[in-house]
């Protein structure tokens, strides 16, 4: 059932707007994975794909990169600009040798040279391990996110596929028909988009042809082939954007407000996986400037789109690579420019529908301060209304206590102490940031103790350093506990929430409110 008047939104304009932050995270420029859709549903055409077979490429396509950020952490600490590295990839087939070599050349980028030569040294040892290990965390992830909005299992088991190749040399290790036509669509699409806009129709129908019976459908190449002038030449029009959504499966009907609020919480939560230091970041910005919002007096109508720019305020932090990101040190003025500029990315992607519009606007301004010091835009505070102002606050306030490559997370009692101290520095409004700190008070002393997940105690504990990015050597140190019992602690959670990979065990943790352990017994 639609919601209220303003609230129509259908799920395909949702994750329209996702794939935009996709395209960051690929090095791509935005509308990418839009124009694949676009030659993904072509090339179905073309083959007679069943309106069932269409709809399910529709979503796998939009979604198969979704999951980009499962692996960033891991991909910027063994390569270095994980965003690059990416981009980079679109110019070779990522198979045998070719791919070992394009590996080790980037294996410590940007570190001294012993940590490089540790690096390459590893992953030769490994056999690559890693990276077919980031490769199935990319796929749960992508998987898990089309589950929790609400699509049925002909788009997230196909996902689960995405780096499955026609010859059977991908992971995971399925071949040929095995499959699903969704998936060899997408692979096709996404990789002739870059060439075709890097090297015309003729650079497009030739990567296709090369990687042929190797990576991708022998079929589906020869489709492409065919109609690759007429295809793609219909995307210089510039309206992937309205092509895609006027494409849309025709039961993508109107979101109840509800299911609207449970697709931007998945997303949240795929923004915060980009980063260890930020699990849960958005859901509890979220649910502390909601809260903050409703003691300052704001609207029914206020805090929900308070709530829900809390979900989406940092979008666009797929568009900064990890390196800046989880960096122990100081920034360089170059690093803090490309830290600036994420407000300015969300805003770029949350333009449309009317809903996102509205959100858009109000996430934006999470990071601009009452005293014009903020950004991106630099406003001042009579440019800040009541929730602008309120969203400032609890964005502040939940990063101080959590933890950062360069700090601990602060108590909350010296966090407190430094957020009126921000207040007395004029960079924020002194009303929100009591407001901020009574919510904050409120939901600390509402602890659960019934886990979910059948945890214990100790393992959620073990659970909330492990979607903090923590070996299990430093975990067995933090809790003055032997490896071998974090091993064992490690095995059970997997084992209780259906796990098998960190960045899967890292969404469980943010969906239930885990992230920052839990010292009940």
């Amino acid at each position: 059932m639609p919601g209220p008047a303003g609230e129509d939104v259908r799920l395909a304009e949702l994750v329209a707007t996702l794939s935009l932050a996709t395209d960051l995270g690929l090095g791509q420029p935005m509308e990418h994975v839009l124009r694949s859709c676009r030659i993904a549903l072509g090339v179905g055409a073309e083959i007679g794909l069943t309106e069932r077979e269409r709809a399910a490429a529709y979503y796998v396509t939009l979604l198969a990169w979704v999951g980009c950020t499962a692996d960033s952490a891991e991909l910027a600490g063994r390569f270095g600009d994980d965003i690059a590295l990416r981009a980079d990839t679109y110019g070779i087939d990522l198979d045998g040798l070719p791919m070992l070599a394009f590996l080790l050349r980037r294996a410590g980028a940007g570190s001294a040279p012993l940590r490089r030569a540790r690096l390459a040294a590893a992953f030769v040892v490994t056999g690559g391990r890693a990276i077919a290990d980031a490769m199935m965390a990319h796929c749960q992830v992508a998987s898990a996110f089309a589950e929790e909005v609400g699509l049925g299992p002909e788009v997230h088991g196909p996902l689960r596929q995405v780096f499955a190749r026609w010859d059977g040399r991908g992971v995971p290790e399925v071949a040929g028909e095995e499959i699903a036509m969704a998936v060899r669509l997408a692979q096709l699409a996404d990789i002739v988009e870059v060439h075709h806009r890097l090297h015309g129709v003729d650079g497009a129908v030739a990567v296709a042809e090369v990687r042929s019976g190797g990576q991708f459908d022998p079929r589906l190449v020869a489709a492409f082939t065919r109609c690759a002038p007429r295809l793609l030449g219909e995307l210089d029009d510039g309206a992937s954007w309205e092509t895609v959504i006027e494409s849309a499966p025709a039961l993508d009907a109107a979101l109840h407000p509800d299911e609207i609020d449970r697709v931007l919480t998945a997303t949240g939560d795929f923004v915060d996986l980009k980063s260890p230091f930020r699990s849960g970041h958005s859901r509890a910005v979220a649910e502390l400037a909601a809260e903050a919002g409703r003691r300052s007096g704001l609207g029914a109508d206020e805090v929900r789109d308070l709530r829900r720019a809390g979900l989406v305020h940092d979008l666009g932090r797929l568009g900064v690579p990890n390196t800046i990101w989880d960096k122990p040190g100081p920034l360089t003025a170059a690093e803090v420019e490309r830290v600036r500029l994420h407000p300015y990315f969300a805003g770029r992607m949350l333009t449309r529908p009317a809903l996102l519009a509205r959100v858009g606007a109000l996430a934006i301004t999470h990071a601009e301060r009452l005293d014009g010091s903020g950004y991106p835009r630099a406003l001042p505070g009579a440019a800040l209304g009541p929730a602008a102002r309120v969203l400032a606050a609890a964005d502040v306030y939940q990063a101080m206590v959590e933890p950062r490559p360069y700090r601990a997370a602060l108590p909350p009692p010296q966090a407190g102490a430094e957020l009126r101290g921000e207040v007395r520095a004029g960079r924020l409004d002194g009303g929100a940031v009591e407001a901020v700190l009574a919510a904050a008070g409120h939901r600390a002393g509402a602890r659960r103790v019934v886990r979910p997940g059948g945890l214990t105690a100790r393992e959620a504990q073990v659970l909330a350093a492990l979607a903090r990015g923590a070996s299990n050597r430093e975990i067995a140190r933090r809790l003055v506990i032997a490896e071998k019992t974090v091993r064992n602690h490690v095995e059970h959670i997997y084992a209780k929430i259906d796990v098998s990979t960190r960045a899967a065990a890292t969404l469980f943790a943010m969906r239930h409110g885990l992230v920052d352990g839990d010292s009940g017994e």
